[in-house]
């Protein structure tokens, strides 16, 4: 071999000896320093997060009669960057879902890789759908499983039971308050898709289970509630009257096993109640406790040992003149004893029971009696009312 052949060949196996080398070197540069960085941008377009949604608390009144629970449902989404054909796929969309072609255009021409098409989808409508795209190979929809929230006896319990938004979270009533316990936790599982959008099965990320939301148990008992709404709609009829409440307790607990309000709406139509029509009026309203409030004053009298039940007052034969007002009795009674005055509900005969024991003494038993404050029912929005002091 002549010099200059040898020279090139030395030439020739540097310039391969270094191109090798730079070759080496950007896969060493790809493989090792920017590994992280290249792994976590191929995850980013071909690994997604699937949520698993925990299914919410059924609702229970005090004798297991379900008062909430869930149905299956499905969502409908839509993953802009897998998208085979916009046309045909909003066609589809427009036929199986019944949703409008411009808002599922509009959508779909985003460019994002997540968008929630239409919720709560029944699941025979869900498979037509699944089947159609696959008969016709269209990429880019996409289902996921939820459920939702149906009241199987609508408008009865609404101001107690409340209802859940879109989300799932409760918003009023029980469904509100018993949050923490009904939701649940959801859960998730990484997957894997190929540039068709398709799941790649080998493909195993991580994932944590969901966890189902407890039951939660009521004291209202669903044939009472039944009663009180029968009675409350005859009294609405009867008297006409704006509103209306009737709340049905144990004394001996103080649990309550009814309660209802005037006006009221179906839970399962929600969406088109009115504000008023949705207010629990029996925890929110402020109004004067009545007759029943004559019991007070007795048992004050009594526990102070100023009457006896036999004891007699005298009430003015229907209208007694005190203070500069007037206090009038449904009837003229002349001499009433502590009972008769309860059983016969006397105003006069009730405002000397209270009387016999002094202001500031009364205004202190109203208090203990727990009057002005919260009973602490596990409802939200109650307010303590106002119970004004003796003047001094």
């Amino acid at each position: 071999m002549n010099p200059s052949s040898r020279t090139r060949c030395t030439l020739v196996c540097a310039a391969f000896i270094g191109l090798f080398s730079i070759f080496s070197f950007r896969l060493i540069y790809l493989q090792a320093i920017k590994h992280d960085e290249y792994a976590g941008l191929a995850a980013e377009t071909h690994v997604h997060q699937q949520v698993i949604h925990a299914e919410r608390g059924m609702i229970l009144d005090a004798n297991k009669e379900v008062l909430a629970h869930n149905i299956p449902v499905e969502t409908v989404v839509a993953d802009a960057t897998h998208l085979s054909d916009l046309h045909a796929t909003v066609e589809a969309l427009n036929t199986e879902l019944d949703v409008p072609s411009e808002e599922v255009s509009e959508k779909l021409s985003s460019g994002r890789r997540y968008i929630v098409i239409k919720r709560e989808v029944a699941p025979a409508r869900a498979n037509a759908l699944r089947q159609k795209l696959q008969d016709s190979k269209l990429r880019g929809i996409y289902f996921e499983h939820d459920a939702t929230r149906i009241y199987p006896n609508g408008a009865m319990l609404c101001h107690v039971i409340g209802f859940t938004d879109f989300d799932h979270h409760g918003v009023q009533g029980v469904e509100a308050s018993m949050e923490e316990y009904l939701h649940g936790q959801d859960g998730y599982r990484f997957i894997e898709q190929n540039r068709a959008g398709k799941e790649i099965v080998p493909y195993r990320g991580q994932e944590r289970a969901s966890r189902d939301g407890y039951q939660v148990h009521l004291t209202v008992d669903l044939g009472l509630q039944s009663i009180v709404e029968d009675e409350i709609d005859a009294a609405m009829k009867e008297y006409s009257p704006q509103k209306a409440t009737i709340i049905l307790m144990r004394p001996q607990t103080g649990e309550i096993m009814a309660m209802a309000n005037r006006p009221n709406f179906d839970l399962n139509l929600r969406s088109e109640a009115k504000p008023e029509q949705m207010k629990n009026r029996a925890i929110i309203d402020m109004m004067e406790p009545g007759s029943t409030f004559k019991i007070v004053a007795a048992a004050s009298a009594l526990n102070e040992r100023k009457l006896r039940l036999d004891s007699q007052l005298f009430c003015e034969n229907g209208l007694w003149n005190y203070g500069g007002s007037a206090l009038h009795d449904h009837r003229a009674f002349g001499y009433l004893s502590v009972r008769d005055i309860l059983i016969k509900s006397s105003n006069i005969g009730a405002a000397k029971l209270a009387m016999s024991i002094g202001d500031q003494k009364f205004y202190e038993y109203i208090r203990r009696f727990g009057f002005g404050e919260r009973t602490g029912i596990e409802l939200p929005g109650e307010i303590n009312g106002v119970i004004r002091p003796p003047q001094t």
